[in-house]
């Protein structure tokens, strides 16, 4: 296959753990290596970061990332993402991006363009709050009822949610894809149950469990 460009992968994983393990890697180079192909370009080099994302929206702080940058530049290639949340929930980190001039693609949205990415990190950002502050409500509430806070309720949510994105794992790609394609959640299911494509509880999609798996996978949702 003749090639059309170079293109640099960026991966990231958030703990040291992680790094070790390769948990996460391999589905982040599955990504990229798909959307390479599919775009007729030759992955020339990776790089990895392994660190945490609080408190590293910048980019002197990820070494991996600065570095990636520098050799795009320099090859003149694209800097590949698996998904835009490994790159930061942060808009501003994103704009501090695009600013390099380095032409760069996710992988999760490849039809996207800057403006959609741009919009995108605005929306995880705001999507992140949000989340936050019905954590601290809902915890400031059961403290106030009187309920124990104990060690096993963060574990059991860690167990549930990694339960729910294995079933969701071989969707990722396919929901991905409809988002970029700016589709609505009404629009999402419509398409999945036209398909024939059951959801993870073996039935029927709606608005409510596409919207669900959206935020599971960390996908924009819909304005």
């Amino acid at each position: 296959m003749e090639h059309k460009g170079k293109a640099i992968a960026y991966l990231r994983v958030s703990t040291d753990r992680q790094g070790r393990s390769g948990l996460g890697l391999d589905a982040q180079r599955e990504a990229v290596e798909r959307y390479v192909r599919d775009a007729q370009l030759e992955l020339t080099d990776s790089y990895i970061e392994i660190e945490t994302g609080k408190g590293s929206n910048a980019l002197a702080k990820r070494p991996q990332l600065l570095a990636a940058l520098t050799e795009a530049k320099r090859a003149k290639a694209r800097l590949v993402l698996a998904k835009l949340d490994r790159l930061a929930r942060n808009v501003h980190f994103v704009s501090g991006l695009m600013e390099t001039g380095v032409d760069f693609a996710v992988a999760d949205m490849p039809n996207a363009d800057r403006f959609q990415l741009h919009l995108y990190a605005a929306i995880a950002e705001k999507e992140g709050e949000i989340i936050s502050q019905r954590t601290k409500a809902a915890l400031a509430a059961a403290k106030a009822k009187g309920t124990i806070l104990g060690k096993h309720g963060p574990k059991l949510a860690r167990r549930n949610k990694a339960d729910a994105l294995e079933r969701l794992a071989p969707l990722a790609g396919r929901l991905a894809s409809m988002r970029a394609d700016c589709l609505s959640v009404r629009q999402i299911a419509a398409r999945l149950n036209d398909e024939g494509i059951a959801s993870p509880g073996g039935g029927r999609w709606h608005p409510t469990n596409v919207q669900r798996a959206l935020k599971r996978l960390d996908l924009p949702l819909p304005a």
